[in-house]
């Protein structure tokens, strides 16, 4: 394996629910760690990468702004957005800068302040990270994007409500003793009892999904530093080097998703490309951290990584195989669901402590084999992460390989087969009174609600997607067409 791109430094701030200072403070607290991991001064940096999602704090353009505060002029500064993988989205570019020749050292911070809207306001924001022709306005969320997986799951796979409550609880058992993380107390199997009205984590969200199965909104900053094999070996004691690197993509379009239990499809692909790129193959690795948003999501990273077939991630959870002292040790620093999440930071944070893992610098989350530098124990060899809307990395320290994997995640699929019409969600679409869609002719004036039905001739100004599965219908059943307005 070539030695051409190395992380030498890594800092993150204390996730916390509600950050007093700006932007700027937030920023500098992961920037001063990991300068200070580095051992490297500003003007050692020759380019800076500033992630996070837009509009959730007032500050426009904050890559110019958090770059001067930093000291970080007169060099280059960026600015990368793709929403929940946009400091691991600035990794890949800064790897990118450097193995070209472009730059030798780089800074990739993630940032994020989501506390100064309130939390319907971040909701709606996020629901324009989807379409916003076809589908934000008609209110879809992420909370009811997940569900559907986790409904086709639980009918298909035979996943429970008690898999899901698993993966909380391994969440928290390592929440607990991570530091920088929010939610820091232990949760139980009670806390999870319907019914119960002191059972915080079991109020509904959106069917399967339940309050202990999504993660929080958070504010945070997470920085890594990256620099080309000649720094990288003068500057660091421990380099880590990037060895694999995999992508994908697909339609951001829900009912452009053929199968929600099928899981993400781009997790396979990606993983598929950053094992072949390393050099290695899924009984590699030997550490992960995955892209928790929700509980359903930690289980579909699982098989989309290899470590189970399709449909059978459940498994692992219940023989509590991704625990720490388990076969694949899974988001030991307790995930998003412990540590919250802070748009633009998170991807930040999960390579950071895949860092800190193959350093055997984790502290008490330190997975067991601790590794030695040039020395060859089982996690100095492979090391994994997952990003949502991202790419898969691998990594290698001097001890080994690390694959650090990134899965891009994008939206979700949606299968929209007639028989999926029967959830609790698609009835509330379906019956909604004030759901209304325009017809392709006259779209200001010509709308159908009830039972009028139109044809197919009629919805000209669907996306390709939907006109492609419409294609041999003469007619469509009246909830169809709404359902297929509602989610495109």
């Amino acid at each position: 394996m070539k030695k051409e791109v190395a992380v030498i430094g890594v800092g993150q701030s204390s996730f916390v629910r509600g950050f007093e200072g700006s932007i700027r403070e937030l920023a500098f607290e992961a920037f001063r760690e990991a300068m200070q991991n580095a051992g490297i001064t500003q003007k050692d940096v020759n380019a800076s990468i500033f992630c996070s999602a837009p509009e959730y704090d007032k500050q426009r353009s904050p890559a110019g702004v958090l770059a001067e505060y930093l000291g970080l002029i007169p060099q280059p500064t960026l600015y990368v957005e793709t929403v929940c993988s946009s400091s691991s989205s600035g990794l890949k570019v800064a790897y990118g800068m450097i193995k070209s020749g472009l730059h030798d050292v780089v800074v990739v911070l993630g940032f994020q302040k989501m506390s100064e809207i309130t939390s319907a306001e971040s909701q709606e924001r996020m629901g324009r990270g989807a379409d916003i022709q076809w589908e934000a306005p008609f209110g879809t969320m992420m909370p009811a994007y997940y569900a559907l997986y986790a409904q086709a799951y639980m009918a298909k796979h035979g996943v429970t409500h008690d898999d899901l409550m698993k993966v909380r609880i391994k969440a928290s058992t390592y929440g607990v003793i991570n530091e920088r993380a929010v939610y820091r107390k232990p949760v139980k199997p009670e806390d999870f009892k319907q019914g119960d009205p002191e059972a915080k984590m079991a109020g509904p969200v959106a069917w399967p999904l339940r309050v202990g199965d999504c993660c929080a909104n958070a504010d945070g900053s997470s920085c890594i530093i990256l620099a080309n094999a000649e720094k990288a070996k003068a500057m660091a004691k421990k380099p880590i080097w990037i060895i694999g690197i995999g992508s994908a993509s697909e339609a951001v379009n829900m009912a452009a998703r053929p199968d929600f239990s099928k899981g993400l499809s781009v997790g396979y692909a990606a993983a598929a490309e950053a094992y072949k790129m390393a050099g290695i193959t899924v009984k590699d690795i030997k550490v992960a951290e995955v892209h928790d948003c929700f509980t359903i999501a930690e289980i579909m990273a699982y098989e989309g990584l290899g470590f189970a077939p399709m449909g059978e991630g459940k498994q692992l959870i219940r023989e509590k195989a991704t625990y720490k002292e388990g076969r694949i040790p899974v988001n030991v620093d307790g995930g998003l669901l412990s540590k919250g999440h802070p748009i633009g930071a998170t991807g930040g944070s999960q390579i950071r402590t895949i860092v800190l893992q193959l350093r055997g610098e984790a502290g008490p989350m330190q997975v067991a084999g601790e590794p030695g530098i040039g020395r060859s124990l089982p996690i100095a060899h492979f090391a994994l992460i997952v990003f949502i809307g991202g790419e898969i990395w691998g990594l290698r320290n001097s001890g080994g390989k690390v694959l650090r994997q990134q899965a891009r995640r994008q939206s979700l699929l949606i299968s929209w087969q007639k028989e999926r019409l029967k959830g609790p969600f698609v009835r509330t679409v379906v019956q909604s009174s004030s759901l209304q869609g325009p017809t392709a002719q006259n779209a200001s004036q010509r709308t159908w609600t009830g039972s009028k039905c139109p044809r197919k001739e009629n919805l000209r100004h669907l996306p390709p997607p939907i006109m492609h599965r419409l294609a041999s219908r003469e007619t469509l059943p009246t909830p169809w067409v709404l359902w297929t307005l509602a989610m495109a």
